[in-house]
């Protein structure tokens, strides 16, 4: 049942990036030659939610966690905010502060994850890793639109 509220929570996060589609707008920005293929965006947050609601399971079982959950709290409020800013309103200044607090919660619950249980912080990485691309890419796009 745990494990269900954190894929609930991971799937309000992502229904976002079906309300606030990247659309017309983004197509005409001037993106940098690193931007993954479009195909990949889905591929690789599937990936990334499903890690992530294990993560959370398996930190809400284990003691001392609290700190640790609190952070897994706050970086799924950032990253459902970010799509509708970026995206929705267009905001690509807003996005960057987003983005870059969202990583900066990430990287320290990785962190605190791996003092707790190596495999549950490793499950993180990758989520810290693609927000490396994303935080590249939304700085690269504000620069130069």
């Amino acid at each position: 049942m745990t494990f269900l509220i954190f894929l609930i929570a991971c799937g309000a996060a992502a229904s976002t990036g079906t309300l606030f589609k990247p659309g017309q707008w983004y197509e005409t920005l001037k993106k940098p030659s690193f931007t993954p293929p479009k195909w990949l965006f889905p591929v690789a947050w599937t990936i990334i939610y499903l890690l992530l609601a294990w993560a959370g399971y398996r930190l809400s079982l284990m003691p001392g966690s609290q700190v640790v959950l609190a952070l897994w709290a706050a970086q799924i409020a950032l990253n459902t905010l970010w799509t509708p800013v970026f995206f929705g309103a267009h905001h690509l200044f807003a996005g960057m502060i987003i983005i870059t607090l969202l990583w900066l919660v990430v990287a320290t619950m990785v962190v605190l994850a791996l003092r707790l249980d190596i495999v549950t912080g490793l499950m993180l990485f990758p989520y810290l890793i693609w927000l490396c691309v994303a935080g590249a890419l939304n700085f690269s796009i504000l620069r130069n639109n």
